[in-house]
């Protein structure tokens, strides 16, 4: 058997039809095979057509429809220049713009505005878009924006500033050793109920609340109790229970007592030593002023406003997250008292040391926070 080809020039579309012949001993047969179209290259103006609709966001079918080429074509120079192409999410175009965009950041950056909600309004009142709190959220974290919740400062008037950074300036320079010299003193209130400390818990997801879960609460805290304490590099020092309201008088008969026994307990050398207190008027009243003078004690020149600066207030931290540790609430303020004087006999000296030597670093860091008022 013998097999011949010839090509049929007539065809139309711009195609050449193939015909095969069979040729037996005795006679010829013809049939014909489907139409085979041979392509055309592509001139580089369509190419650079084609690619600035892929770019656009048109797709394949659009192309091929405007165009008139093939769908094979524009998926093969799809396929080359995806790499550089945004991958089409899908869904509802954004209400929100790039433009928008930078303008939520920017109102944020300024200060303008702090929550989705204001923002929602401010961008209502500039650009006469109505959007949710969601979608000012969704678009913010495009940005690489989070919501954190604001950090609690003292506030800060202009005379206080100065104060501050007269502090920091005058004892920049001070090292570790330094501040070993001071003893730290503060007052703080403890509730019977819902101590200061926090309290953690774990649960499946959906599952209700039972006794566990809960931290009971009662009004004013079911009760508290005052406390005097002081600190030193040594370990705590004495603390003492504040019964009432404490005034001048009050105060000096607790340098009298918890303070001196303090000193002489971890023999510490009145001369060299410095006392911290706040710039409470019964701190700072005349009859105190006269107690240090009579007994030697320099004090340190504490800046008004600073709770941030005194490291005895994460010593009270500590202290109320070890009475929060316990399984049942006191059931009286004489236990809480007995609870409050056995964990503050706990703390280690090393707790003491480590945080009377970040003083350096709270002097360093003052620049973190800026608040005034008129």
């Amino acid at each position: 058997m013998t097999l011949l080809i010839a090509i049929n020039e007539d065809c139309p579309n711009n195609s050449k039809q193939l015909i095969y012949i069979r040729a037996r001993s005795e006679a010829l047969s013809l049939f014909t095979l489907p139409t085979i179209y041979i392509m055309h290259p592509l001139s580089v103006d369509t190419c650079r057509i084609i690619i600035s609709m892929l770019k656009n966001g048109d797709s394949c079918h659009q192309i091929v429809a405007r165009l008139g080429v093939g769908h094979s074509t524009v998926a093969e120079l799809h396929s080359q220049i995806t790499g550089s192409l945004k991958e089409n999410p899908g869904g509802r175009p954004s209400k929100l713009s790039t433009y928008d965009r930078r303008k939520l950041v920017r109102l944020i950056t300024t200060g303008k505005a702090d929550t989705a909600i204001q923002l929602k309004h401010e961008l209502q009142t500039i650009t006469n878009i109505t959007v949710s709190a969601q979608t000012i959220c969704n678009a913010l974290k495009t940005e690489d924006l989070v919501a954190r919740a604001k950090v609690k400062k003292p506030l800060l008037c202009l005379h206080h500033i100065k104060q501050r950074l007269d502090f920091d300036y005058k004892y920049q320079h001070w090292t570790e050793a330094d501040w070993a010299r001071v003893i730290w003193s503060d007052e703080t209130k403890i509730n019977c109920l819902t101590s200061d400390g926090r309290q953690w818990m774990w649960k499946r997801a959906g599952t209700p609340l039972t006794a566990q879960h809960v931290m009971p609460t009662m009004k004013f805290g079911g009760g508290s109790v005052m406390v005097w304490g002081c600190m030193t590099m040594y370990g705590v020092g004495l603390m003492c229970r504040i019964e009432g309201k404490m005034d001048a008088s009050l105060y000096e008969e607790i340098l009298e007592d918890e303070l001196q026994e303090t000193v002489d307990y971890y023999g510490m050398d009145r001369e060299d030593l410095i006392f911290q207190q706040d710039n409470d008027p019964k701190h700072t009243s005349k009859r105190a002023q006269k107690w240090f003078q009579d007994n030697g004690f320099k004090v340190l020149d504490w800046p008004a406003q600073s709770p941030d600066l005194n490291p005895i207030e994460h010593l009270w931290s500590i202290l109320k997250f070890r009475l929060a540790a316990y399984s049942t609430p006191p059931s009286s303020i004489e236990e809480l008292w007995k609870r409050v004087e056995a964990e503050w006999e706990k703390i280690p000296k090393e707790e003491c040391l480590k945080l009377i030597n970040s003083m350096p670093r709270r002097v360093a860091s003052q620049n973190g926070h800026i608040s005034t008022t008129a």
